[in-house]
């Protein structure tokens, strides 16, 4: 239901709302609310309940499991146990991390499910009586109050007003007064008054329930994800093509079955990424672990690779942008000497215990409070919707005097005043309504004439650090969006006060009577991305704007707090709750701030950045050694006859592979000052490259053991061997920086050591003839220089490849943009200058 349907609702005579429902204003009976509540169902949110055991073996479907899977019935078949437990372990983990992410939609519906009042006060057999909300129906008469929390949609009824706090579900600042006919929505709270009202709506049929659904739909799947999935699709491909090729040639020349299955066996459990997705997690975990020291929680590991490439901010700005917390602005004085004179007659007219956020702004912006113990009061009339102002009756040493305040145009029609100032004080009203400043008229009666003593202005100020964040997050290519409940004047005033983009558009307006985000036309989304702001937003407008823009190809950053941000916090590339969120919005986003302000977000796309240079060094560095041992060990078997590696040499250059490999989590890494992204096309451009060079390189060492120094097999296996691991861990330090390897950022210790620590352990086993044949210690420093010679080839030549692509993708980026196109939605390093 659209935000226009819902005020169509509230505009319905009561009643023609009491007959559509088949009821009365006496209530129902029992027997007539039991047929209800079968009909209905209960007041609460239901969601629909998968097995847990087909959840969890969901995930052992896809590239990534497939190859796994592979694997270890290739390691079952031919009986290497240890192999196959092994291989199922990471295959086991991998599950279990992707059927963790699996309760993230139920955890944000249960703490949905936690806001709802758990009792009500309905009117049945003509009394009223407490009963379980849950057991709520359409038609029930139900009686409100102060502290209330309201527990279905429902009609007003009778009484004189009620105010409601409804800031958590539509993102208004302010209580909203509700009189006879309007709906009021399940979810908020009473702030002031009573009155009954009859149900209308229960459980999932609610406003809030609404939002509920589209927190259960919402989801995004993670860039991250498709990212490593083409990289199984790809790598699957290479090493099964590869293996097929060899079996096929190798059996029709006669090779002995049994050899020949055990070392492809080996060699393709050695090759395939099995540990990426587990590689790539804790890079992030530990991304994370930095993270949630500087006051930010990551509930989705996946969020860190999103925060990367985030180019929009869409920011919730009650509670998020500002303080949400009413603050008295610059007044306009008419009998008052000063400002503070002014504030005392409005501070005088208010009442401290009931809580009015209104009330406590006036009396929480005099200087001196001790002023109002001069004065008595003698009685005191609270604001209501009929004469829309307060007043109070007070004896004071110069006698008796009375004071009021509420909508300007009502006072001043009340007191005595000059055509000249009642026009002048119209056009302050008028201004502070351009601002997005609410008004609020002060006058006082000593005698029988009411003297206008001014103006006084409430607003939202922003948080003193929400500038400085919006700058920054410019500075680092990141467009906000402010996305708020409230009108589109306040929204553009605290736009400007921030530095952000005043283009505000009206929501309900833009999108009509629906939002529905599977059918927003190119022309509402192309609207949505230009558009710098939305104001009178709905939760499913907030939904869909998040979804538009994700459909015109960005990655979207949500902020919030309330229960309205949970179903675009869930959908968004990254969620964020920011400090004071409630449960709702806590449990849908992937970032929870815990201390106060937004400047933590932009430390968490700093670190998500370096997160994602360490992810993709390795991502490159593990498809370059794929192509180098498949390609070499294959077409080394096709041309010599031979084979190049032991079944133990491959088993040890893998696990030596996997040493440095789990220390690029703590690597130094290049801060790039604009939104990256995957971009598989470079990826695997750059990563072919260095593969294609590695294999060359292998080659040559071949060639050399063969020809110059003339080696046996065993001699040229364990020289190969050597090669290999130098090679590959040489290659580390090529792939880690787009840069010269010797410029900085420089290697973490912890990798360089964990480097020059498995090259000792080769070295040694080559030297000392463990595990592998002996060479001669002259031979050992050959492989190395000569490794070190064609470390400086590769990086020459990706530079000149990352210079290449970086022009070209500037080229299609200019020709993109001049033909009204979209970029893919997926590019690696992708600079918007």
């Amino acid at each position: 239901m659209g935000a226009n349907q819902v005020d169509e609702q509230a505009k319905k005579p009561v009643e023609q709302v009491l007959q559509e429902l088949s009821a009365s204003k006496g209530g129902l009976t029992s027997q007539e609310a039991q047929a209800r509540l079968e009909k209905y169902g209960p007041n609460a949110l239901v969601s629909e309940e998968k097995s847990a055991l087909m959840r969890f073996l969901s995930f052992f479907w896809g590239p990534i499991p497939w190859m796994i899977e592979a694997a270890a019935v290739l390691a079952l078949v031919d009986k290497d146990f240890l192999d196959f437990a092994i291989v199922m372990a990471l295959l086991i983990f991998n599950a279990l991390i992707g059927f963790w992410e699996e309760f993230k939609a139920q955890n944000a519906l249960d703490s949905l499910k936690g806001q709802l009042a758990l009792q009500a006060r309905a009117l049945r057999d003509g009394a009223f009586s407490e009963i379980e909300a849950e057991n709520l129906v359409p038609g029930d008469v139900i009686r409100m109050r102060l502290g209330d929390v309201i527990p279905a949609d429902c009609v007003l009824l009778d009484g004189d007003y009620l105010s409601v706090d409804q800031a958590a579900l539509t993102g208004e600042s302010l209580p909203v007064t509700k009189k006879n006919g309007e709906e009021a929505y399940s979810g908020s709270s009473v702030k002031q008054g009573e009155m009954t009202a009859v149900v209308t709506a229960t459980g999932s049929n609610t406003f809030f329930g609404r939002t509920a659904k589209l927190v259960e739909s919402a989801g995004a799947v993670s860039h991250f994800q498709k990212a490593v999935m083409r990289v199984g699709d790809f790598l699957i491909f290479l090493a099964i093509a590869l293996a097929l090729l060899l079996v096929v040639t190798e059996v029709l020349r006669g090779e002995p079955w049994a050899g020949l299955f055990k070392f492809v066996l080996i060699l393709v459990v050695a090759s395939i990424p099995v540990a990426m997705p587990a590689v790539l997690s804790v890079t992030m975990a530990l991304g994370a672990l930095a993270l949630s020291k500087r006051k930010a929680i990551v509930s989705r590991l996946q969020a860190i690779e999103e925060m990367a490439g985030i180019d929009i901010l869409c920011s919730d700005k009650t509670g998020t942008l500002t303080q949400n917390k009413l603050t008295l602005g610059e007044p306009v004085l008419f009998e008052a000497k000063d400002a503070q004179e002014l504030i005392l007659g409005g501070a005088l007219a208010s009442k401290e215990e009931d809580k009015d956020a209104i009330d406590l702004a006036v009396i929480n912006g005099l200087a001196d409070k001790s002023a109002l113990s001069r004065y008595e009061r003698k009685r005191f009339v609270p604001f209501d919707p009929v004469s829309k102002r307060t007043e109070a009756e007070l004896a004071s040493s110069d006698g008796a005097v009375v004071f009021t305040k509420g909508a300007p145009q009502v006072i001043i029609d009340l007191s005595d005043m000059s055509e000249a100032d009642k026009q002048k004080a119209s056009e302050a009203v008028d201004a502070f309504a351009a601002k997005g400043f609410r008004a609020l008229g002060v006058a006082r009666k000593q005698g029988d004439a009411w003297k206008f003593l001014g103006l006084l202005s409430l607003f939202d100020p922003p948080r003193e650090d929400s500038a400085e964040t919006i700058r920054k997050a410019k500075e680092h290519g990141i467009d906000v969006k402010m996305v708020t409940g409230d009108d589109v004047a306040i929204g553009r005033e605290i736009a400007g006060q921030l530095g952000m983009g005043t283009n505000m558009q009206a929501a309900s307006d833009f999108f009509g009577e629906d939002a529905d985000p599977d059918h927003l036309t190119p022309g509402q989304q192309e609207a949505v991305e230009k558009a710098e702001g939305f104001a009178r937003v709905f939760p499913e407008h907030k939904y869909a704007i998040v979804k538009a823009l994700q459909n015109r190809g960005h990655i979207v950053a949500m902020t919030g707090d309330g229960v309205n941000d949970a179903p675009a916090l869930k959908q968004a590339d990254a969620g964020v709750a920011v400090s004071g969120a409630t449960d709702a919005a806590r449990a849908a986003a992937a970032l929870i701030l815990t201390a106060p302000g937004l400047s933590v977000i932009i430390q968490a796309v700093e670190e998500a950045r370096r997160i994602f240079e360490r992810m993709m060094s390795y991502t490159i560095y593990r498809i370059a050694m794929t192509i180098d041992i498949m390609i070499f060990v294959v077409l080394a078997m096709l041309a010599f006859g031979f084979y190049p590696l032991t079944a133990i040499m491959i088993i040890l250059l893998a696990l030596l592979d996997d040493i440095p490999i789990m220390t690029i989590a703590y690597d130094n890494t290049f801060l790039d000052p604009n939104p990256v992204r995957w971009d598989m096309r470079r990826v695997l451009s750059i990563s072919s490259l260095l593969g294609v060079l590695a294999v060359v390189e292998t080659f040559g060492m071949l060639w050399v053991g063969r020809e110059v120094l003339h080696y046996a097999t065993p001699q040229l296996q364990s020289m190969l061997f050597l090669q290999l691991v130098a090679g590959g861990h040489l290659m580390l330090f090529v792939t880690r920086t787009q840069k010269a390897f010797f410029r900085p950022p420089y290697p973490s210790w912890q990798l360089f050591w964990s480097i020059v620590g498995t090259q000792v352990f080769a070295i040694c086993l080559v030297g000392f003839g463990v595990l592998v044949p002996k060479l001669p210690v002259m031979h050992i420093v050959y492989v190395w220089i000569y490794n070190l010679v064609w470390m400086v080839i590769q990086d020459i030549c990706k530079i000149g490849a990352y210079r290449l692509v970086s022009d070209k993708a500037k080229h299609q980026v200019k020709f993109l943009s001049m033909s009204n196109l979209n970029l893919h939605p997926f590019g690696l390093l992708n600079r918007r200058r």
